[in-house]
């Protein structure tokens, strides 16, 4: 689909998306099942950066970035902008400026199978950029894409209105009518891994934490004395 901007689009209420606030994308992607992880390539363009919102999808041409402005008017506050190239290409396809216009609307950060540039001035500003590539290579503005339709950034599909959460370990992105049953599995696991990491902390091995011996017997494995020389 191309030369279509979708307006209206449903987002994940915002109570529930606060329920991400806190929680790792790693933490999301093991209580989803393991899926929806963006690929590992899709990397922060500074330590410590991290963001939850609603997605606004942007479809682009490559080396071509006249959409992202188009999608500029079509964010919200607590929103994330997730942008696809309909063919590879890792041009800088966003810097400063956009960024500026972004900040204006509220929006959290940008996900982006392509190319960004001014990271410098990215991380002053506190605006947190996923991308494949960091380049200088500049962009036209001549082709049509679209805004709000489905698309596959990083091997995943994304929709508009789904949720993303992204930080140092990369990116996740949550169907929109699974977020709040994600949630709660989320919030579960954090609090099954705090008591576990207290138990570790106090001394507890992990083997007996997870009843692994059994089934390491079981599969064979032998703990045999040294009998080597002193």
């Amino acid at each position: 689909m191309s030369g279509v901007v979708v307006t209206g689009c449903p987002r994940v209420p915002g109570e529930i998306a606060a329920e991400f606030a806190s929680l790792s994308v790693a933490t999301v992607h093991e209580a989803q099942g393991r899926v929806g992880q963006l690929a590992s390539y899709m990397r922060p363009i500074y330590e410590g950066a991290r963001a939850v919102g609603t997605a606004v999808t942007v479809l682009k041409a490559p080396c071509d970035n006249w959409m992202l402005h188009v999608a500029v008017e079509q964010c919200q506050e607590e929103d994330i902008l997730v942008v696809a190239p309909t063919s590879p290409s890792d041009a800088g396809f966003f810097g400063e400026l956009l960024a500026a216009s972004l900040l204006v609307r509220g929006v959290r950060g940008l996900i982006i199978e392509g190319g960004c540039r001014d990271t410098k001035e990215l991380k002053e500003m506190g605006f947190p950029v996923w991308s494949r590539a960091v380049t200088s290579q500049g962009t036209v503005k001549e082709t049509l894409g679209s805004v709000n339709v489905p698309i596959v950034c990083a091997g995943q599909i994304v929709s508009p209105g789904d949720l993303i959460v992204a930080d140092d370990d990369g990116v996740v992105v949550v169907q929109r009518l699974q977020a709040k049953i994600v949630a709660t599995k989320s919030i579960a696991r954090e609090e099954k891994e705090a008591a576990t990491r207290k138990r570790l902390k106090a001394g507890e091995l992990g083997l007996d934490i997870y009843n692994m011996r059994g089934e390491l017997a079981e599969k064979g494995l032998l703990y045999k004395p040294y009998e080597g020389v002193a």
